[in-house]
């Protein structure tokens, strides 16, 4: 994006119910867990020397309706996950975290996530047919079954995540600088189906649902090995997703800039995102992409989330060997950075470990360690080669 502020002079009434800490159950009852400990969720963050742009994130435990939640295990992964066994507060827990570039998201995502209603649908809908050109073809995605305001069965967290977008888009639509302003925004819900209810760094069975619009990395790694698997694919006009779906709705726009880069309309990185409204009716849209994946959870030892400041010089290996072996997911994430930046990355970067319950637990050799040694390397040799 050429730009990451997004500002916003009217934003809407929102009941927030999410908070920063979760609730553990205890013997002694439930006890409340900061998620700001460097043990439960670690974060890094620099600016880099792009000082027009910044990366934000955030995370919170939200509280949402728990037959939405069954629904989409049921849907998703075929489980039909009984909340009563939970408990009231325990069932409606999930965490919510992810990594934007706009202020606005930061402050506003959380609670709207939690307080859109499918009754809004129909509104919505309509609002995104008068964008014209590619939305007039757009049949409304996990919307769809809301769209005539007569289904009462309960939304899909595919369904809340994509309102939740658009709904960024439609408040968005009053803020002339949202025009040409862009943000990219990705989010991953973890919810335990767990009975009794454990937290998501214990649980035994997972569900992980990430909402994708942008360039963003969400990456899960492996305890057999340290393999990385990949939740979400970049959002770029050449990339095998979003090709497909531009060139069945749009025809082909893109232009290739003169560092050999891809560009839709010749000036945007990616093709889905919140914000940069005037692109919209060309086919750039904030509709999430949306994957699932059930979780074992002893079998997966953490996941990553890191921003296009990180991506862009590390491979996903890279990342998720950085961080294997760390003390604690705090000090991961300050692997990965610091090895990032030592390449020569000047671009603001973040990134998110969130531990599993295989924390600790990777097996196998650091496959990439030769590489980054060389990588190191050749960057140290090159830096030397400039200073002369």
């Amino acid at each position: 994006m050429a730009h990451r502020y997004l500002n916003f002079s009217r934003t809407p009434v929102i009941v927030r119910r999410y908070h920063d800490y979760i609730r553990v159950a205890s013997q002694g009852g439930l006890m409340r867990v900061p998620l700001s400990s460097p043990k439960v969720v670690g974060v890094v963050n620099s600016r880099g020397n792009r000082s027009h742009q910044e990366d934000f994130y955030g995370y919170a435990t939200l509280s949402l309706n728990p037959e939405e939640l069954r629904l989409s295990v049921k849907k998703a992964h075929g489980i039909d996950w009984d909340y009563d066994a939970v408990g009231e507060v325990m069932s409606r827990q999930v965490l919510h975290g992810g990594s934007a570039v706009s202020q606005y998201l930061r402050q506003e995502l959380h609670g709207l996530f939690e307080s859109v209603d499918k009754s809004v649908i129909a509104d919505l809908f309509a609002w995104i047919k008068e964008i014209g050109g590619y939305f007039k073809r757009f049949k409304g995605g996990a919307l769809a079954p809301w769209i005539e305001g007569k289904s009462d069965e309960e939304m899909t967290l595919e369904a809340r995540a994509t309102l939740a977008f658009f709904e960024v888009d439609r408040n968005l639509s009053a803020d002339s600088v949202a025009q040409t302003c862009g943000a990219t925004a990705s989010v991953a819900i973890l919810h335990s189906l767990d009975a009794p209810s454990t937290p998501f760094f214990s649980a035994k069975t997972l569900a992980l649902t990430v909402a994708h619009c942008g360039d963003t990395r969400v990456l899960l790694c492996n305890t057999e090995g340290g393999k990385v698997f990949p939740m979400t694919e970049n959002h770029h006009a050449d990339a095998r997703v979003e090709s497909i779906r531009l060139r069945r709705m749009m025809g082909s726009s893109l232009i290739t800039d003169s560092y050999g880069e891809s560009r839709w309309m010749g000036a945007l990185a990616n093709t889905r995102c919140l914000g940069d409204l005037r692109y919209k009716r060309f086919g750039v849209t904030p509709e999430p992409e949306v994957r699932t994946k059930l979780l074992n959870g002893e079998d997966w030892a953490f996941m990553v989330l890191v921003s296009d400041g990180i991506s862009s010089m590390l491979s996903d290996a890279e990342i998720v060997d950085l961080a294997r072996g760390a003390p604690d997911p705090k000090t991961a994430a300050e692997r990965i950075l610091a090895f990032s930046e030592e390449l020569g990355g000047d671009d603001n970067a973040t990134t998110i470990v969130v531990p599993l319950a295989g924390w600790g637990k990777v097996t196998g050799p650091d496959s990439t360690k030769d590489l980054r040694e060389y990588r190191r390397n050749q960057a140290v040799g090159s830096e030397r080669q400039r200073r002369m």
